[in-house]
């Protein structure tokens, strides 16, 4: 879940149990500049991740 803090220990995991490593992973949002980067300061907001963490917007010939 966006904003969840998998390196927390939970109820379900046993304390002193290593916890395991996060695999980074790439996101790729496609849309017009507004929404694109709309999505991407909310997604700022919610914790998930930051502006500056995010590659400069390209242009492309998708228009779905």
């Amino acid at each position: 879940m966006p904003g969840e803090n998998l390196d927390t220990p939970t109820s379900h995991q046993p304390t002193g149990q290593p916890l395991p490593r996060r695999e980074p992973i790439k996101h790729t949002l496609i849309g017009s500049a507004k929404a694109v980067t709309s999505t991407i300061h909310y997604l700022q907001v919610i914790g998930y991740a930051s502006v500056g963490d995010w590659s400069p917007l390209v242009p492309t010939n998708n228009l779905d």
